[in-house]
């Protein structure tokens, strides 16, 4: 199989998230020039947040970036924020995308969006893909390179990235544990989990302000990395920044291991993973916690917090996306399944909480 075969390929666009492509070319055109006359649209696979769009005219490719249709909480799909970042990374930290045009006119798209390069990859989901038959050793070192660019995020200098004024990293811990509280509750439908003692023990536990200070990216998962085509192991772009700001990276670590499953976890939990953590070669949470203290030199204390909040987080954002199929929102059916995923989600979190769960 080759590298083309791997590739991670943009469709057909889902129904009820359409581009009005005539506006979009019309707009487009002094922005790309003649290529915006033949623009086609496709849209990539995956979005249950902020979507992606392939943009293709005459051999030239770009990617666009919109909010989700019926969004809910807004601060949650700031385009510009998302803009901004990007604009700032782009000469110290090589794997982001780089942005290339940024629009505020709601009567194109009906939405804030922006233009970025397209970078032409691997991506990997719930599965590795057929194809892709990688030995436990290098499945090993493949994704011990995946939190390695992860410390190399936290390991970017404010100054140099003109981001030492962005975010509010004192006092982030609590408010990120406020926040996701009020988002939650915010979110709750009538057919949900109970998280009340979750939360009391999230509030009860909360750390001191641990004063560290780092870009964090807040959704670093395999399917928002790109992989080399030449060389799977290898790591060249990284996705999604909707999310990213300056806090703590110990809580952005712990995000990431949020999605986690290892073969020591349950298997009502493994069944529900989002992508193969558990596969021969993997590491363990525990060993990538040990290397990201190694390489980065930065300690990871408060881990079964950490961890537990992660899973909250994500238990939340489920709850956000169900909510707006729950209310009619979208009609995606995928969106249905956030529903048990959060079932699953608060289960694993009382197990941290009473010490059951291998961290």
């Amino acid at each position: 199989m080759t590298g083309a075969d791997l590739e991670d390929k943009a469709g057909r666009i889902r129904s009820g998230e359409e581009l009005p492509l005539e506006r979009l070319r019309d707009y487009l055109r002094p922005v790309l020039g003649v290529a915006a006359d033949e623009l086609e649209v496709k849209q990539f696979p995956g979005g249950h947040s902020n979507l992606t769009y392939l943009l293709e005219s005459g051999g030239e490719q770009w990617v666009l970036r919109r909010p989700p249709f019926g969004s809910k909480v807004k601060s949650a799909h700031d385009m510009s924020r998302e803009f901004r970042i990007l604009s700032a990374l782009k000469d110290v930290f090589p794997y982001g995308p780089v942005p290339l045009h940024f629009c505020d006119d709601h009567d194109i798209i009906g939405c804030d969006f922006y233009l970025m390069n397209y970078i032409r990859g691997l991506v990997i989901r719930r599965e590795y893909p057929p194809g892709l038959d990688l030995s436990p050793d290098r499945t090993r070192r493949q994704l011990f390179n995946f939190f390695d660019v992860l410390g190399d995020l936290h390991s970017v200098n404010l100054a140099e990235a003109g981001l030492e004024n962005f975010g509010r990293p004192a006092g982030y811990a609590r408010r990120q544990v406020e926040g996701w509280i009020k988002r939650w509750e915010n979110a709750v439908t009538g057919d949900t989990v109970n998280c009340d003692a979750v939360i009391k023990w999230l509030g009860d536990h909360l750390p001191p302000d641990s004063g560290r200070a780092s870009v964090i990216h807040n959704d670093y998962k395999l399917d928002n990395v790109i992989f080399s085509l030449d060389d799977p192991l290898k790591v060249i772009g990284v996705l999604d920044w909707e999310m990213a700001t300056v806090g703590d990276p110990v809580m952005d670590l712990a995000y990431t291991l949020g999605y986690w499953v290892q073969t020591s976890d349950p298997d009502w939990y493994r069944e529900a993973r989002t992508m193969p953590s558990d596969v021969p070669g993997a590491p363990s949470r525990a060993e990538i916690v040990s290397r990201f203290q190694e390489r980065t030199g930065i300690a990871v204390d408060n881990f079964p917090f950490y961890f537990c909040f992660a899973l909250f987080r994500l238990l939340v954002v489920g709850q956000q996306i169900y909510y707006r199929y729950y209310h009619g929102h979208t009609r995606d059916e995928r969106f249905a399944g956030f529903l048990q995923k959060a079932f699953v989600l608060q289960r694993m979190c009382e197990m941290i909480i009473s010490g059951k769960i291998e961290n």
